[in-house]
């Protein structure tokens, strides 16, 4: 017979993990490409050249524009950056500046995640069933255990690695949306606190680009207070419903409402979408899958029903917004708090196949890493570093002692948590999420120390900037046709022009021009304009900017 609750978990099952071990596996996913490199392609420079220009004055707060062009989403975002790039740019520099607090606001979701999941864990219908014969865990060691597995799955899923470490608008948004879920999941619980936190993340939203999703997760907190069996959540509805309606006119202030609806057209775009969900949410989906499906019976109860509506919001919003993986990402934090829900129920067989697919694929990825390192540092093997001047022509090795001590040390932190896992310590309830989460904080800090330096190389524009110098001198005003924001905001910080975007050759103030050109295309000519020298990135074989000249005007 099966019962409605699926969960029977001893006292020793719900032991709590580390402290301070999962502070520094924290730190080891958040610290990784924070230091020492440039702003890369495309959206983190993007949003970092609008930042900037707010910063240096080159366009107004309300108003900020990159070579005359407005951003494509709200200003709170852009304000946060600039900021902090008046405060500590002259110290750290601006792209370092720019980054502190987009990381802090990750670690903010990490936390805000854990207390989610704990708080939810804390219901009653969460609880896990008596014994017959004594020894379940208490209330309070399970919903830490739940909520140890929830971090942990959030550190592992696979769509956050990069996004969630770049310095774009989207990790407001997450943030946000972390932040309304733990809204959603401590109000039987913090009367205050929960009011404050949805009248906060809300707005916020909206102020960052998103406030069709804060309405769609509005209306989720609506029917998940209507249904919930905690009387008090009904006055707690009128605070959604407040914070819906300030997120409406913040919206309306900042012209932050936007038609992105695009839809599917074919069904190569549905399969784009499974494709999408099947690695971006990896290994988050298959676990609440499986919650979902244990715990049929009580999909109404709270402690399901908040992270699964949450999670369908902003799966809703990918779909809308043509498979955005950005949108997707505000339903992982919902989406890892189900994941959690399924370690009472995993089968050991299934446990198991998940430590040892983790074993193997970081492990392989790790030794991956190091092979092209040694390659780099010593020429042997020969073929990865073959493989390296074939991609990235022109990139020169560096050595770094600090960046290979860190990857030392994580290395061998890897080893032993290995050889801990695969021993005897088969209790916990969140020991099937540590490898694949810790896994990919190897892969990631591996990644930022060792080939920190090629992967600079790869995604920033200095290398073409200072090429397209070398024809044009600094500081020059520089009209740009077709160029990507991107590059815009690397033609002012890397190379200090004046860029004004045009959309004809003929609007063009100034006395050069920068024109984008596709490979197997023709070189366009531009009649008044005497083309000098095409430079384009090392990495990028498939666009070129064209330099041109303004031709002096007959007598």
């Amino acid at each position: 017979m099966t019962t409605p609750n699926p969960a029977l978990v001893t006292q020793r099952e719900a032991k709590r993990l580390p402290r301070i071990p999962l502070l520094l596996l924290c730190a080891a996913y958040l610290v990784p490409g924070l230091f020492g490199r440039d702003p890369w392609k495309a959206a983190d420079i993007s949003a970092f050249g609008y930042m900037l220009s707010i910063a240096e004055g080159r366009s107004t707060w309300w108003s900020p524009t990159l070579g005359g062009m407005p951003p494509d989403s709200a200003l709170l975002p852009y304000w946060i950056g600039a900021v902090f790039i008046k405060l500590l740019g002259p110290w750290l520099g601006a792209p370092l500046a720019a980054r502190i607090p987009f990381a802090i606001l990750l670690g903010l979701v990490l936390m805000l995640t854990w207390y989610a999941a704990y708080h939810l864990a804390r219901t009653e219908a969460a609880q896990p069933l008596p014994l017959a014969f004594g020894g379940e865990a208490t209330s309070t060691d399970y919903a830490r255990a739940i909520a140890d597995g929830a971090l942990l799955a959030l550190i592992a899923t696979l769509g956050l690695l990069q996004l969630g470490h770049e310095t774009t608008p989207e990790i407001v948004q997450l943030a946000a949306a972390a932040l309304y879920l733990y809204a959603l999941a401590c109000s039987p619980f913090r009367e205050r606190a929960s009011r404050v936190a949805v009248l906060c993340a809300l707005p916020v939203l909206a102020a960052s680009g998103a406030p069709s999703v804060a309405i769609g997760l509005g209306i989720v907190g609506l029917v998940a207070s209507a249904r919930s069996h905690y009387g008090e959540l009904n006055r707690f509805a009128w605070w959604i419903v407040a914070a819906m309606v300030l997120a409406s006119g913040i919206a309306v202030l900042m012209n932050a409402w936007a038609w992105r609806v695009a839809g599917f057209h074919s069904w190569q775009q549905l399969a784009s979408l499974l494709r999408l969900l099947l690695w971006f949410t990896w290994p988050a989906w298959p676990l609440a899958v499986w919650t979902l499906w244990r715990w049929r019976r009580q999909l109404a109860r709270r402690h399901l029903s908040v992270p699964w509506g949450c999670a369908l919001a902003g799966l809703v919003a990918c779909i809308a917004m043509d498979n955005s993986d950005r949108a997707l990402m505000l339903s992982l934090p919902a989406l890892a708090v189900l994941a959690a829900f399924a370690l009472p129920t995993l089968q050991r067989a299934t446990a198991a196949a998940i430590d040892w697919f983790s074993i193997f694929f970081f492990s392989g990825a790790a030794v991956t890493v190091w092979v092209v390192y040694i390659a780099l540092q010593t020429g042997f093997p020969r073929q990865p570093a073959a493989n390296v001047a074939k991609l990235a022509p022109g990139y020169e090795s560096t050595f770094s002692a600090l960046a290979l001590v860190v990857a030392l040390l994580a290395s061998v932190a890897w080893v032993w948590l290995v050889r801990w896992r695969t021993g005897r310590n088969r209790h916990p309830l969140w020991k099937s999420l540590v490898l694949p989460a810790s896994g990919v904080a190897l892969c990631l800090l591996l990644v930022m120390t060792l080939l920190l330096p090629l992967f600079d190389y790869a995604r920033s524009y200095r290398v073409q900037i200072e090429r397209i110098a070398g024809h044009v001198p600094r500081g020059q005003c520089v009209s740009t046709l077709e160029i990507p924001r991107a590059q815009i905001a690397a033609l002012q910080y890397f190379g200090g022009f004046r860029v004004q975007a045009v959309n004809a050759p003929d609007k063009a103030r100034c006395d050069w021009l920068l024109v984008l050109e596709v490979r197997h295309h023709p070189r366009r000519e531009v009649p008044g304009w005497q083309w000098i020298a095409s430079e384009r990135r090392p990495t990028d074989r498939s666009e070129s900017t064209s330099v041109f000249r303004r031709e002096p005007a007959p007598q």
